[in-house]
């Protein structure tokens, strides 16, 4: 893998560092750091995940960028974009971005690959700008079912209650192995600059999932239909790592086999949908563990849109 090296950054969301990568756009006032790459289109644009950064999908990005246009970005509130306040809409970060784009000069028509709540945002983007959607890629999207999903029982809530302590205790301490070795294959300077801010933002996740779940998901629900365009959902059936901490195997590998059957459910409602089961891959890992299915997935979007 051949990524970008950059300098260490100390930079936190709102500071004055500029991004490590890319540069900030005003969007009404805020600051948003988006970097962009490639050249004709569609325009591949990736939405992260709760706590997630454009960073965190440069590994994916640089191989996109050599079949198109493609962009990573920070939603406001993460990275290198300006603070925010939660709660916030799932059409106020979609129009958000759709603003964001005109000012970078980024043309229609977009592809985006949504990854878990970025996969909520996505929907919503196409839900309000219809006709600029050529296709989506969906990375273990949020999804209404998945308040359905059933708790664990109540000895091992209190046993994963115990066994969060010691990340609470000293989160620096617990996560910095994890996102090492997710982001392994990043250059110095950009692996240490993205697990450092992960150190520090961890929190934002965290923030981020409570407004996906009061906010977003039911304004998804009664937000109308969707374009007529191809939508592969990628589903990870993996032990996500940061979820092995805490919750038994045997728990997490139902919860896959049951969010394959309505993410399955999901893809044939679609208009052009269709569900890859992916494994060797977590849910918050997905684009790290095999990003060569995503590129794949993308690729084969880039072609259909074109078809």
């Amino acid at each position: 893998m051949t990524l970008t090296s950059a300098p260490p950054s100390r930079a936190k969301p709102g500071a004055a560092d500029s991004p490590p990568i890319g540069r900030w756009y005003d969007v009404g006032g805020r600051r948003l750091a988006l970097h962009r790459a490639g050249r004709d289109g569609p325009t591949v644009v990736f939405l992260p995940g709760a706590g997630l950064i454009g960073l965190d999908f440069l590994n994916i990005h640089e191989k996109v960028s050599r079949l198109t246009t493609s962009v990573i970005y920070d939603r406001a509130g993460t990275g290198w974009s300006d603070v925010v306040r939660l709660p916030r809409s799932a059409a106020e970060v979609a129009d958000e971005l759709h603003v964001l784009l005109t000012a970078a000069q980024v043309p229609a028509p977009y592809l985006l690959v949504g990854h878990s709540l970025g996969g909520a945002y996505a929907r919503r983007f196409a839900q309000r700008h219809p006709d600029e959607v050529t296709g989506m890629l969906l990375l273990d999207p949020a999804h209404e079912a998945y308040a359905a999903m059933p708790p664990q029982p109540l000895m091992a809530q209190l046993k994963m209650g115990l066994a969060v302590l010691p990340a609470l205790i000293n989160a620096r301490r617990f996560y910095r192995p994890l996102f090492e070795r997710a982001y392994a294959a990043w250059p110095d300077g950009l692996r240490e600059t993205l697990v450092e801010y992960h150190l520090r933002a961890w929190r934002r996740t965290l923030q981020e999932t409570a407004n996906l779940n009061s906010e977003v998901l039911p304004e998804i629900a009664a937000g109308g239909a969707m374009p007529d365009a191809p939508t592969i959902v990628l589903t990870a059936m993996g032990i996500d790592p940061f979820m092995a901490p805490f919750m038994p195997a045997a728990y997490l590998r139902d919860l896959n086999e049951r969010k394959a059957g309505f993410y399955s459910a999901f893809a044939a409602a679609a208009p052009r949908g269709e569900n890859r089961l992916i494994e060797g891959a977590g849910h918050s890992t997905l684009h790290t563990d095999r990003p060569d299915v995503v590129v794949e997935a993308i690729g084969d979007l880039i072609d259909r849109a074109g078809g």
